[in-house]
């Protein structure tokens, strides 16, 4: 692994614990009960619904091809780009007031993106090209 990519890692892992630990314990899981009514209406009220429908929406149409490299990756490009519209919502729309979320929100969209390209090359590499 390189120091760039150990960079990312560690950065991705305190993004994600970051998140959890301030999450409210029933935010954590997702609630099976609600009918999808109830669950676009609680989204509806988030700033981040757009980001996270979108990565639903595109992570359910991923065609798997059977490569387990390559589905992987393929499944992992909306994760990553859902964190990024996320962190550019708190950016753009939000407008942060702390300056160590807002450059925490940064990092994201300079790692995630760097992931994606590099997943993307991976599976030109496996012979499966995405744009």
């Amino acid at each position: 692994m390189t120091t760039v990519s150990r960079r990312v890692a560690a950065i991705s892992s305190i993004f994600v614990i970051a998140l959890l630990s301030t999450a409210p314990v029933g935010a954590q899981t997702m609630d099976h009960g609600k009918s999808d009514a109830e669950m676009s209406r609680s989204q509806a009220e988030s700033p981040y619904a757009d980001a996270m429908d979108s990565m639903m929406h595109s992570m359910e149409t991923v065609e798997e091809t059977g490569n387990p490299d390559a589905d992987f990756l393929l499944l992992m490009i909306p994760h990553h780009q859902s964190a990024v519209d996320m962190a550019r919502t708190l950016l753009e729309r939000s407008r942060s007031d702390d300056a160590e979320v807002a450059a925490m929100a940064q990092a994201v969209i300079d790692t995630q993106e760097a992931e994606i390209s590099a997943m993307k090359v991976m599976l030109a590499r496996l012979g499966y090209p995405v744009k």
